[in-house]
């Protein structure tokens, strides 16, 4: 899944289409554009990072790269649950300060890829400004059933991004 990163412009809701990695995160089902990741891995040793923000679970050592781990689900303020053998990493391209960085994403598991035509993706409701409602770029709807895409470059964010590269 190496495949290069891409920008979608959500702002006019063109580029929205396409194929998205789905899964699950609690009783929640989210994508993520398929162009950002580039693989996705069984749990592994995470190695803790002291002086990092609590979703920062730590760090992994992949084939010699040093590759931040990102908590979904405590970045999400959702309860905490036992890994099992479905929980897994999704390494994914984000916009740093100096590039592309390489990111980890902890999930309950990882469904399907899948394809979604412009259509039958929804803008994200408005939610008020009170809500942290920005990195989700839209709706999907798959056999009657909604998937909340999200921009994964707002997910990890830019500054986030910046201490994520000085941690690896």
């Amino acid at each position: 899944m190496g495949a290069a990163a891409q920008a979608v412009d959500i702002s006019s809701g063109q580029g929205m289409g396409g194929k998205y990695l789905t899964f699950a995160l609690g009783a929640e089902e989210y994508g993520i554009i398929i162009t950002k990741v580039r693989e996705i891995i069984g749990i592994m040793e995470i190695t803790a990072v002291p002086h990092t923000p609590d979703f920062i679970k730590g760090v992994i050592n992949l084939r010699g790269r040093v590759i931040p781990i990102v908590e979904l689900r405590v970045k999400f303020g959702m309860e905490l649950k036992p890994y099992d053998d479905r929980t897994c990493i999704i390494v994914v391209d984000v916009v740093g300060p100096s590039g592309m960085v390489q990111v980890g994403m902890l999930v309950d598991s990882v469904s399907e890829v899948v394809n979604m035509a412009a259509q039958d993706i929804e803008s994200p409701p408005d939610f008020g400004a009170a809500a942290h409602a920005d990195n989700i770029v839209g709706l999907g709807k798959i056999k009657g059933k909604l998937k909340i895409l999200l921009d994964v470059d707002k997910v990890i964010g830019h500054s986030l991004a910046a201490t994520l590269t000085e941690i690896a």
